[in-house]
């Protein structure tokens, strides 16, 4: 992958076709008083949609699920002993 090194201020003048340039793949450095800053790198993998119920038959939740805890379980949770 090629590597480009670019001022602050040419950064900020060209920053629409540094972006173009970096999505095709190449690096940009951006750097400030001669030092490397940031690096502008091409994004990998989009995320995918997610698709509501694309678990259902995968996932069961139990009927007591919402049922109080046991009261050991309450009181350490609380901070308290028994």
């Amino acid at each position: 992958m090629s590597e480009h090194v670019y001022n602050l201020y040419e950064a900020k003048t060209d920053l629409s076709k540094l972006v173009d340039r970096a999505a095709k793949g190449e690096e940009i450095i951006i750097a400030k008083a001669g030092h490397g800053m940031a690096k502008l790198v091409p994004l990998r993998g989009g995320r995918r949609r997610r698709r509501p119920g694309g678990s259902k038959g995968d996932i069961f939740i139990a009927d007591d699920f919402d049922a109080p805890l046991p009261e050991e379980i309450e009181n350490a949770f609380a901070g308290r002993s028994e």
